[in-house]
């Protein structure tokens, strides 16, 4: 990082930056909905993740859509050890 560039930490994420996850498309033979979810659970604080969920939801994508292995989202990451925001946004989102 260059010296005259100040490192910016936690800066509110717009709606278009948000909305921008939703444009993320697996490569093959992988849910639409999951590559869309993984990418913005990757990507996302959990605060915006929930403004996220919300965008999802408005799109007509189906938050229990299974996997390859037939888990839904909320199954993958229930035993994550930092995801408990991200499951609880998307249990209130059910």
């Amino acid at each position: 990082m260059r010296k005259d560039k100040q490192k910016v930490i936690g800066e509110p994420m717009t709606d278009e930056q948000i909305a921008a996850f939703l444009t993320a498309r697996p490569y093959a033979g992988e849910s639409v909905e999951q590559h869309i979810l993984t990418r913005a659970y990757r990507g996302l604080r959990a605060h915006d993740f929930e403004r996220f969920i919300e965008m999802f939801k408005q799109e007509g994508f189906d938050l229990d859509a299974p996997d390859a292995q037939g888990k839904s989202f909320l199954q993958t990451i229930r035993g994550h050890a930092q995801a408990e925001d991200y499951v609880d946004a998307l249990e209130r989102a059910r």
